[in-house]
């Protein structure tokens, strides 16, 4: 007698559900295509438009919110009409593949525009080859251009961390912690355009004996000449420049270490106490190891921020007095001058030279399980 073995209906189910429908994927297809469509076509209106700026830009707001919105819902319900294995895979590039096509579009793509015109020459018509990274090395401005980068590293990056992480040390044994570390932190709040504003008043030089400037009106009342501090003081009018860098980023890193002290357990540097270690040989050797990825990190920020500094020198001396930096010499060639191809080299070598800062963080970002 032959017996008949009979799929199981629950198990036959379970297959049909999982295998992808014709119509799924045309109904996604079709959305991704509605929203291309769509926002292409607002993208032209207001482009085009000849409305009031004023309502152009509550519209163009609306539209950045609602938008934004309806592509995420669409997509998502697009995707949960796929079987269960199939969404759990898809849905995570939903909510990531916006936001990385947008930073293709407005970070890789004119990367490789800009690398592309550094082999071509000022007008970017006839193709030159290495000429333009040749030319780097050879030219005096850069050579100050880099010397000068290279004191904002150095110099910057060094002070910032120092002061962050002394003012943290301090700050959290004193009973006034709160309000020194607003006041510490509040020029984060401020833009580098508006601090170098405000220290060009600092450093405000005039002849005669009536100062303006809140450095010079101190130096005359105590009996000193007046000086220009960010123009006849060579080399050091770079270091006055640097001063607010450190002004600035002090803060940042004397929250961030902040945070990280408190996260040092008490019981190991009490041992340490009862042990008879001092305070100096516990920061040193229990502190400092502890929070060393942390330090690694502010470090790595810091220099990128020194690599690619342009406001403050562009508003304190326009790049004049020996103070040119990377970012205004680029500015000046690609802008000013016209010089399409030794600008878009100079942006392909303050590339190069912030992708290897970019790199160590992003591994100890993994280290820590960032990502």
């Amino acid at each position: 007698m032959d017996v008949q073995i009979r799929p199981e209906p629950g198990a036959a189910g379970a297959r049909a559900r999982q295998r992808i429908s014709g119509r799924a994927v045309l109904l996604s297809l079709g959305v991704l295509l509605a929203n291309i469509v769509v926002n292409g076509l607002i993208f032209l209106f207001f482009r085009d438009s000849t409305l009031h700026p004023l309502l152009t830009a509550v519209l163009a707001v609306l539209w950045g919110v609602l938008g934004v919105y309806l592509i995420y819902y669409t997509l998502t319900w697009a995707v949960e009409q796929y079987p269960d294995h199939v969404r759990s895979k898809v849905l995570p590039y939903v909510f990531v593949g916006p936001a990385v096509l947008i930073l293709g579009w407005l970070l890789i793509l004119p990367a490789l525009r800009t690398l592309y015109l550094s082999f071509f020459n000022a007008s970017s018509e006839k193709f030159v080859g290495l000429s333009n990274y040749a030319a780097i090395f050879s030219d005096r401005l850069m050579a100050t251009a880099l010397r000068n980068n290279l004191l904002w590293v150095f110099v910057g990056t060094l002070a910032c961390v120092c002061f962050g992480l002394l003012i943290a040390i301090l700050a959290d044994r004193s009973s006034y912690e709160r309000i020194a570390k607003s006041i510490i932190f509040m020029p984060m709040a401020i833009s580098f355009v508006a601090a170098g504003v405000i220290w060009k008043f600092v450093y405000y030089y005039q002849p005669g004996d009536e100062q303006i400037g809140l450095l010079n009106a101190i130096v005359t009342y105590f009996g000193g000449e007046p000086q220009a501090w960010t123009s006849m003081l060579q080399p050091w009018n770079n270091f006055f420049l640097i001063i607010i860098l450190i002004w600035m980023q002090t803060g940042f890193a004397m929250v961030i270490f902040s945070a990280a002290i408190k996260g040092v357990p008490e019981d190991i540097m009490e041992a340490a106490r009862v042990d008879g270690a001092s305070e100096v040989k516990i920061f040193f050797g229990i502190m400092i190891p502890y929070i060393s990825t942390t330090i690694l990190t502010v470090t790595t920020t810091i220099i990128v921020f020194t690599l690619k500094i342009f406001d403050v020198v562009m508003v304190m001396t326009g790049g004049q007095y020996d103070t040119e930096v990377v970012a205004t010499q680029f500015y000046r060639q690609f802008f000013m001058y016209r010089n399409f191809g030794y600008g878009s080299t100079l942006a392909i070598v303050l590339l190069i030279a912030v992708l290897p800062v970019i790199l160590i963080n992003l591994r100890q970002f993994r280290k820590q399980g960032g990502f």
